[in-house]
């Protein structure tokens, strides 16, 4: 069973930093690519980075590209998202969700057929 759970969201000022966590059993990085996604009140969910399966090559999304940073870790069954520099912007509940398919990942939430319940960011002016 495909189970996702994300951690280490918070409220943090402008200019700071969160380790965000997507904990996953039921899976290894080595078949499913992994993705982040955001969604803002009233906004549509957005990709923001993603690992692929297939070469752990790494996507990231313009707007977060030069800030916040990917990274798994099949021995402990996690995948990280580093946000540095955060604006007032990067507020959004943060979800995890896994691709099965082995194939490069993708910003299309879409294609991601688990995720995780998401986790808070706040980022105060």
């Amino acid at each position: 069973q495909v189970q996702l759970v994300e951690s280490g969201g918070g409220l943090v000022q402008s200019g700071g930093s969160l380790r965000l966590s997507c904990t996953f059993s039921g899976f290894t990085l080595d078949y499913y690519s992994l993705g982040w996604f955001r969604q803002a009140p009233v906004m549509e969910r957005e990709g923001v980075s993603c690992i692929s399966s297939t070469d752990v090559s790494t996507y990231s999304a313009d707007s977060v590209k030069s800030r916040f940073t990917i990274s798994g870790d099949n021995g402990v069954n996690t995948v990280y998202l580093h946000l540095n520099r955060l604006k007032s912007e990067d507020t959004a509940v943060y979800y995890c969700a896994a691709d099965p398919w082995a194939r490069p990942c993708s910003m299309y939430a879409g294609e991601y057929d688990y995720w995780g319940r998401g986790t808070q960011v706040r980022v105060s002016a």
